[in-house]
């Protein structure tokens, strides 16, 4: 096999070079894609790159013989599972060549774990286009934790949105059920957060300003119904994504959120009809889209929510308080 010369597709700006060599020859040993690459043998543009460096639409790439590994019928078929592709196709709440936005189940992980085999990020192989391009998860939701999940379809949506999520354009609004009212009824809370806890057992925990390994969280909730003192539902927009924040602020708070067995407090049930699981959801996302214009959607109460609406006596059509809330 010749030097061969490729272009960067659009769907390919800003992919790591080493990651864009994986993903035009899967076939390719990791051995060996370091070593073309140390050896200055990859050219971007005529010049010598780094495996790091990030591409850009229309570069040309200079590829070296590749052997076995170059040629088309090297690249590895996907799995392709028919009944996970349904089964994704089943909670899409939006979707366009871009982007989907997912209604993920509660119990289900998003990502796979120490003894997590069926979790999203693997059912979405099933999705796969013909160039073995599949979507890309862009943020995370806790395993109980349902609601909006946005997923990239192409690597140029991914490198959009994540620029997105990590310069906090994209808003959130949660909706959560915890125990008595909190006081105020509409407040900023606002701590630094670290982990606690060996492998399987983290927790978050509110830390001293400049702790080591201490992270800024910034949550506003505000209650939009109570059923006497009883419960309270909350609508929460956090500023900051930190790992189970709007838990570990509640929790902070004195009012954890019901069915949390992470983060609640052991208590008496307050009724037997209210299903023992995390009551909370994401409920609401809104972000730009990576081709111009507004993603907006909305998730639809799940069914263990439903259920403790009925108790509670809760309307989900009443008007939402956070939404007023500050964006910092």
């Amino acid at each position: 096999m010749s030097v061969e010369i490729v272009t960067v597709k659009d769907s390919e700006d800003g992919l790591r070079l080493d990651r864009f060599l994986k993903a035009r020859y899967p076939a390719l040993a990791f051995g060996q894609l370091q070593k073309i690459l140390r050896t200055g043998q990859v050219r971007v543009d005529g010049a010598r790159a780094k495996p790091q460096q990030k591409l850009e639409a229309g570069q040309s790439i200079r590829v070296p013989p590749l052997g076995e590994a170059g040629k088309a019928d090297a690249k590895p078929k996907a799995r392709v599972n028919a009944a996970d592709a349904d089964f994704i196709r089943s909670i899409i709440l939006y979707e366009d060549k871009d982007v989907m936005v997912l209604n993920k189940p509660h119990g289900l992980a998003v990502q796979g774990g120490s003894g997590t085999t069926r979790h999203i990020d693997g059912m979405l192989a099933a999705l796969a286009g013909p160039d073995g391009e599949r979507p890309k998860l862009i943020h995370r939701l806790d395993r109980d934790t349902s609601g909006c999940l946005v997923v990239a379809k192409t690597r140029l949506a991914a490198s959009a949105l994540g620029k997105t999520f990590n310069s906090r354009s994209a808003r959130k609004i949660y909706w959560a059920i915890v125990p008595g009212i909190p006081e105020p009824n509409q407040g900023r809370i606002s701590t630094y957060l670290t982990k606690d806890g060996g492998v399987g057992n983290e927790k978050m925990r509110v830390a001293r300003h400049g702790e080591r390994d201490s992270s800024h969280a910034i949550t506003y909730y505000a209650v939009v119904e109570n059923a006497a003192n009883r419960a309270s539902w909350l609508s929460l927009k956090p500023v900051t994504g930190r790992t189970h924040q709007l838990r570990a602020h509640l929790e902070h708070i004195g009012h954890a959120i019901m069915g949390d067995p992470k983060y609640g407090e052991a208590r008496e049930e307050l009724s037997s009809e209210i299903p023992k699981k995390l009551m909370l959801m994401a409920r609401r996302i809104t972000l730009p889209h990576p081709k111009g214009g507004t993603i907006d959607v909305t998730a639809p109460l799940p069914d263990h929510f439903k259920q403790a609406f009925d108790v509670f006596g809760f309307n989900p059509k009443v008007d939402d308080p956070i939404l007023n809330a500050p964006e910092d």
